[in-house]
């Protein structure tokens, strides 16, 4: 079956999104939650994730907010993240909070 997707050396089709023009967030990580202050693009349903220090995640609407018994995401560690499609709820926010020391998340929306 033809694709236009990139082809490993046995011809299988890699799975590859594009980064979206306007899609780069970045999330200071403190004590406190934060969480990105552009919501992510209703056509978005993938975002990768690169954080530089240990943290913990949530996904939710503008109001989300995380907290340390969320999930754990580690530090220097690019990530591919759902976030809506196939009938799944869209995710237009993350909440971050950090472990021990302050960092940065930053946030590539997919297309």
């Amino acid at each position: 079956m033809p694709t236009l997707l990139p082809t490993d050396q046995n011809n299988n089709p890699i799975p590859a999104l594009g980064l979206k023009d306007s899609g780069a967030h970045k999330i200071s990580v403190t004590a406190t939650s934060n969480r990105n202050a552009t919501a992510f693009s209703a056509e978005t349903q993938i975002i990768s994730l690169y954080a530089t220090v240990p943290v913990y995640i949530r996904f939710g609407s503008g109001a989300v907010t995380a907290t340390t018994t969320d999930h754990f995401f580690p530090a220097g560690v690019y990530y591919d993240v759902a976030i809506g499609g196939d009938g799944a709820a869209h995710k237009t926010h993350l909440a971050v909070i950090r472990e021990a020391s302050d960092g940065t998340v930053y946030i590539s929306e997919k297309i």
